[in-house]
């Protein structure tokens, strides 16, 4: 189910299926978001009431994300003050690693399934990389 929320500076946009926990889906949305800039360093996150209002979801299943996502320290919460976007490089870097790391093993299990050369794939990969 496609669930489009208008944020403070964007919109989501999240599509939920029925593969995962419905908070994994929502922690998966936001590392893409901040890995790929399209949330800020330091930008506010919408509250959780209001992301669990807009999503249709329960707030419990929004403050597990948020308390996820504290954890690993993609975002910061002080106080009563709305959570913000981490503003540490590091956090990003390690963040962006993961995600690619996480794709280029899905790519080479499933071009390991079809039994497609490595110097095929290569070339494949560099043809279409600037696409």
């Amino acid at each position: 189910m496609k669930k489009v929320v208008k944020g403070r500076r964007c919109t989501m946009d999240l599509q939920f299926d029925n593969r995962s926990p419905v908070y994994i889906q929502v922690i998966d949305y936001f590392k893409q978001q901040i890995a790929s800039g399209q949330m800020e360093l330091g930008e506010e996150l919408p509250s959780r009431r209001e992301l669990a209002n807009k999503l249709k979801i329960n707030p419990n299943t929004v403050q597990k994300a948020f308390k996820e996502m504290e954890d690993s320290h993609l975002i910061v919460t002080e106080g009563n003050l709305p959570s913000k976007v981490t503003e540490d490089q590091s956090v990003i870097k390690q963040l962006r690693k993961e995600l690619i790391e996480s794709a280029v093993d899905d790519f080479i299990q499933t071009v390991q399934t079809i039994q497609i050369p490595l110097e095929d794939v290569l070339e494949l990969i560099k043809e279409h990389y600037g696409k």
